[in-house]
């Protein structure tokens, strides 16, 4: 049998500001593309479909629009909800999609699987959708289930059980943020608090496979327990990290091999720093006019416009951010403390300008001219 892992799509989600329908659209179809070439039997989607709990009604489209194409190719598809998703909405429609489609948010169905046959026998798929402690304790009165680890542990306990009845191999798709993974910060919405929700990868000791959804880059824990990443890049934090799904072949005896299936880059991201000036007219930045770009401008002081400015070169620049050469690091106090500590009117210019600076205050000929000021302002006042 042969199966194609994903997971968060992210549907309805923006890049800076800027919308990702399109551009996801056509990366899906690639990918619909890779399952009909492959030979795909099963696609299975790992959480976080939607980007929202009430995505807007253009999402539902590519939703519905991908899956049937899915469908199409002759594949199962299997989809699991995520953190982000609404189980209700997402899986409000399951009884009435056509065979061969099936979406898995209830967490009472945790333990019992698809079940699918190829020439080797039966294979049983296992669909975890997303369990918040809080909200489905009350379904396992007899367990205890506070943190994802517990829960996460807890179902893994019930599709065992299962599978142990059944016999035959298994796969298991289940969101959450396993122990030993490099997170994109900032990126993955948090599913834990500190280190309790830090689900061990012994938890998944078992299966044939196990597809796992959350983290935006790919991920290899052991041969067996993977992350597919998003198939968008959705920050510049991500840029290095490829796009992808996996292409995993079970055979008689369980596991065969996997593979990774690079998807197209609708646009590059790309990160670049330097004084204003030279990001405007420097040509080493010539390759990247037409990606999706990152500019850090380190003049030591603010410029007017920034956006407007290099938006004229990059028309795809989506963030500016001000990182002075120099700028001195955070000595832990705050502006405030700093503000009440200045001895003298020339020191709170200083702070201040140390703070729009990031770090930089003023420079020796900045200073003459400052106290020169103060000097005649305060003379002023004495005589009035």
């Amino acid at each position: 049998m042969r199966i194609l892992h994903t997971s968060d799509w992210h549907i309805g989600r923006s890049f800076h500001g800027h919308a990702t329908l399109d551009a996801l659209r056509g990366v899906l179809d690639a990918l619909v593309e890779q399952v009909r070439e492959n030979e795909v039997d099963v696609v299975l989607v790992a959480g976080d479909v939607f980007d929202s709990a009430a995505p807007a009604a253009a999402c539902y489209a590519v939703l519905t629009d991908t899956l049937r194409a899915l469908s199409d190719t002759g594949a199962t598809v299997v989809v699991t909800s995520g953190n982000h998703d609404s189980a209700a909405r997402l899986g409000f429609q399951a009884s009435l999609l056509r065979d061969g489609i099936h979406v898995v948010t209830d967490p009472l169905s945790t333990g019992t699987p698809i079940t699918l046959d190829d020439e080797h026998g039966t294979v049983h798929i296992y669909g975890i959708p997303f369990l918040e402690p809080a909200l489905v304790r009350h379904l396992w009165p007899g367990a205890e289930l506070r943190s994802q680890r517990q829960t996460i542990e807890h179902a893994m306990g019930l599709v065992r059980a299962d599978a142990a009845v059944r016999g035959g191999r298994s796969v298991v798709m289940a969101h959450c943020f396993a122990a030993g993974v490099d997170a994109t910060p900032g990126v993955e919405r948090e599913i834990r608090q500190g280190s309790l929700d830090v689900v061990p990868a012994s938890a998944f000791d078992g299966p044939d496979y196990v597809a796992l959804g959350h983290i935006h880059g790919r991920q290899r824990l052991s041969e067996r327990v993977r992350y597919a990443g998003a198939p968008l890049h959705y920050s510049f934090g991500e840029a290095d990290k490829p796009r992808g799904s996996w292409l995993v072949d079970l055979d008689a005896a369980g596991l065969a091999g996997v593979e990774w299936l690079e998807l197209p880059v609708p646009r590059r991201l790309s990160t670049i720093r330097g004084t204003l000036d030279e990001l405007l007219a420097d040509e080493r930045f010539g390759d990247v006019e037409t990606d999706w770009v990152c500019a850090q401008y380190t003049d030591a002081t603010p410029q007017s416009d920034p956006m407007r400015r290099l938006q004229k070169r990059f028309p795809f620049c989506a963030t500016v951010m001000h990182t002075p050469v120099g700028a001195r690091g955070d000595d832990g106090s705050t502006y405030a403390l700093r503000v009440r500590a200045a001895r003298s009117d020339a020191e709170l210019i200083d702070v201040f300008l140390s703070h729009v600076r990031e770090g930089e205050g003023a420079s020796e000929r900045e200073s003459e001219v400052i106290r020169g000021v103060i000097g005649e302002h305060t003379l002023a006042e004495a005589r009035t």
